[in-house]
């Protein structure tokens, strides 16, 4: 079956809720063996949120933190399948202050290069595939964010550079720009009714996206039905930037 990941090792960097978390149970219910990092210290420390990260092997990385992506190790020697989902934002217009700009790059631009970096050879073992979760806001302004929108436009040609760049190494890279999903990241939007609205008027299909629309589209690329798939982001977003 294309969509059968049983046996294969499949790390999600960032998967402990939303996006991240729903990648790792799509592949962990279709049989692979699925490891996923967060910044607590133990699942425990997820509170309500520990039973859903028990089917995983799970290991801390602060990717914000200097240093920490180099000196962490990985739970499996080789992968199959990698998802760096990782990602920050400050509201507020916070991120016009040079402090909050770095902070934002750092976390969705420059630890994806660090990570990635990381883990190629074990994908190189295995001809596998890593997929870079980025956003729509990298491919229309964002008013209030100038360094999410710079960030993840960064993350999407990232896409494209080591797409072309490790393809001689067996490596797939692709990338998945999701729109307006209902996370904990996004509820400054999705808990206030009147700014909801608001956004879903921009929406063709009239709804928020669900984490679910977004593993599926892992699925799809880490899959063989990919396989002559390199370097591009699909964009997931309700239609969204159709107009």
């Amino acid at each position: 079956m294309d969509l059968d990941f049983a046996g294969r090792n499949v790390l999600v960097v960032g998967g402990t809720s939303g996006i991240g978390l729903a990648c790792a149970e799509a592949f962990s219910a279709r049989g692979a063996n699925v490891g996923v990092t967060g910044t607590r210290s133990s699942k425990a420390a997820y509170g309500d949120g520990a039973l859903a990260l028990e089917p995983f092997v799970f290991s801390t990385l602060n990717v914000a933190k200097p240093g920490a992506v180099e000196a962490w190790r990985s739970p499996f020697e080789t992968l199959d399948v990698v998802i760096l989902s990782q990602g920050t934002v400050q509201y507020r217009r916070q991120e016009f202050e040079a402090e909050a700009f770095r902070q934002v790059v750092e976390v969705n631009l420059t630890s994806l290069m660090a990570c990635a970096q990381k883990l190629a050879p074990a994908l190189e073992a295995s001809c596998g595939s890593l997929i870079i979760i980025s956003s729509v806001g990298g491919l229309r302004a964002t008013r209030g964010n100038p360094a999410y929108s710079a960030s993840k436009a960064g993350a999407i040609h990232l896409t494209r550079t080591l797409g072309d760049a490790w393809a001689a190494r067996g490596i797939r890279v692709n990338g998945i720009a999701p729109g307006l999903v209902a996370t904990r990241m996004t509820e400054v939007t999705t808990s206030d009714p009147v700014r909801l609205q608001e956004r879903l008027k921009g929406i063709p299909l009239n709804r928020l996206g669900r984490p679910e629309d977004i593993s599926g589209v892992a699925l799809f690329l880490a899959s063989p039905l990919a396989a002559y798939i390199v370097g591009e982001t699909i964009v997931v977003d309700g239609g969204r930037t159709l107009s």
